[in-house]
């Protein structure tokens, strides 16, 4: 079972032909509203495709942008731990998609920053605590340190890039982060593999966008290249990949089958509009990977150049 402690957004979605430049004004040819926040996204991920028992404490106001948010996570069968904040708007993101699938993001986190410390539900029952740092940093600080005390393993996502303390890094079982929060956090400017080796998380993951993703268990590195689809829009994939990562990992398996089932989840959410309306169901995720053939030496060397990591011996031996 997997506790969520995070943010709830209402995503307020233009599409355009681009992204627009500073100062630079675009028309958009699309609107919608779609139920966001990456909290939320990465229970619902957990929850549906992932197919992991789920909770989530999460934070709204008394408005009507509350409703399409516990409408969603309901509907994925998220059971709710809720903090009501009145008179104060829950949270919202403002989101350009470009014709390419790329986003820009905006967020307003409203009813996100009332998260306290002694809002943690008890914790029996709970494989894995999955927080991401659109909540106060005391608070998601806070769980951690309880979640550790309790023998309870603590995930962290840590999007959108802050600056973390030394001490709250401690706390973390499992980092995932992207490139540039990699190297945010490990105050380095190289390549993947140099930050990987200088942070002093046991577990760390990092998505490498339409590259895949690379990890470092202790002092083994693990490899998994994305999977080929042709995508819509990518708001929400992280999520995704976050989400079916731990539920995954709650269900006993090794970081290798994990990051494939992540990954698949991630590349599917790539294919359909919005956040949350993006995650794949966990039986479309298993039929997709049942198509996909096993990594082949030449991707595995693609990747491990790209994260800067010396070939494989069965590189070595083909050339």
């Amino acid at each position: 079972m997997i506790l969520v402690a995070g943010s709830a957004n209402l995503d307020f979605v233009v599409r355009a032909s681009h992204i627009p430049a500073p100062g630079e004004t675009v028309l958009g040819h699309e609107f919608r509203t779609y139920p966001g926040g990456k909290g939320a996204n990465q229970a619902v991920a957990s929850a549906r495709a992932g197919g992991a028992t789920t909770h989530m404490l999460l934070a709204l106001g008394d408005d009507a942008y509350a409703l399409p948010l516990e409408a969603s996570l309901l509907a994925a069968e998220v059971q709710l731990h809720t903090v009501r904040t009145p008179g104060v708007t829950t949270g919202t993101a403002f989101i350009c998609v470009s014709d390419d699938a790329e986003n820009a993001i905006t967020v307003a986190p409203g009813a996100n920053n009332a998260l306290q410390p002694q809002h943690l539900p008890p914790l029996h029952g709970y494989s894995h605590l999955l927080m991401q740092l659109e909540t106060p940093l005391d608070a998601v600080a806070a769980y951690a340190s309880c979640a550790r005390a309790q023998g309870v393993k603590v995930v962290l996502n840590a999007a959108p890039a802050r600056p973390l303390e030394p001490a709250l890094l401690k706390l973390i079982d499992v980092l995932i982060v992207n490139e540039g929060e990699l190297a945010s956090i490990a105050n380095h400017i190289g390549s993947v593999a140099e930050c990987l080796q200088r942070m002093v998380v046991p577990t760390v993951v990092v998505t490498l966008g339409a590259q895949g993703c690379c990890a470092r268990v202790g002092g083994e590195f693990l490899l998994q290249p994305s999977f080929p689809v042709t995508p819509l829009d990518t708001t929400g994939a992280g999520d995704t990949f976050c989400g079916v990562l731990v539920a995954s990992l709650s269900e006993g398996n090794h970081m290798p089958a994990a990051l494939r089932r992540a990954c698949a989840a991630a590349a599917l959410a790539c294919t359909q509009s919005g956040a949350q309306s993006s995650i794949p169901a966990r039986e479309a995720v298993a039929a997709f990977l049942h198509t996909q053939p096993a990594t082949s030496p030449e991707q595995d060397a693609r990747l491990r150049d790209f994260c800067g990591l010396p070939p494989s011996e069965s590189d070595s031996s083909e050339t």
